[in-house]
């Protein structure tokens, strides 16, 4: 009975796989260095914010358990965000209200990016992205039409395989800023 306690719990071992890759996905360098996403904490929380909204969304349109995987997934994204806070030096007094904010931020951004998302409207989303992932009025289109594909791309996998594999996110590099092509 006593070495239940020391098995590991193979739920708790897929979630937390999930969110390593949503996190490794995250940290892509062409995020940052292809399509603008500022290399700093914020931009870096950002870039973290958006890969777990396109998860969740995608989480969102399949049967159950799918809904406990998103429940999961998000308190893991919670938790690594207190983690952080902390080890950044937060004390434990100022942890909870940087909380709020975070979660106050993440749900505003989750909002914010649903409508834009659910109709393909590109151009609205550039703007939203523009404002929270560069902090500009300036539209991040490039950006946009990345998060536009992925989007699309997790909502065609099954739970089984994003479970199994992990959610598959385009390369960044393919979606950089370049000019059109001419027609002459």
């Amino acid at each position: 009975m006593i070495f239940s306690l020391f098995r590991k719990d193979p739920r708790r071992m897929t979630i937390a796989s999930l969110y390593k890759r949503v996190a490794t996905a995250s940290r892509e360098p062409g995020l940052y260095a292809s399509l603008g996403i500022p290399d700093t904490l914020e931009g870096r929380f950002e870039a973290l914010s958006l890969h777990m909204i396109m998860l969740l969304r995608a989480l969102r349109e399949l049967p159950p358990p799918a809904d406990e995987v998103a429940k999961d997934l998000t308190d893991a994204f919670f938790q690594d965000m207190d983690a952080s806070l902390r080890e950044m030096g937060v004390g434990d007094t100022v942890v909870p209200k940087r909380m709020k904010k975070i979660a106050e931020s993440f749900y505003g951004r989750a909002h914010a990016y649903d409508g834009p998302l659910n109709e393909g409207d590109e151009a609205g989303f550039a703007l939203a992205l523009g404002r929270n992932a560069y902090g500009s009025e300036a539209p991040a289109t490039p950006l946009a039409r990345y998060a536009l594909a992925a989007d699309r791309g997790l909502k065609s996998v099954k739970l089984d395989a994003l479970l199994e594999t992990g959610p598959a996110f385009p390369k960044p590099e393919e979606f950089a800023l370049r000019s059109e092509p001419d027609d002459t």
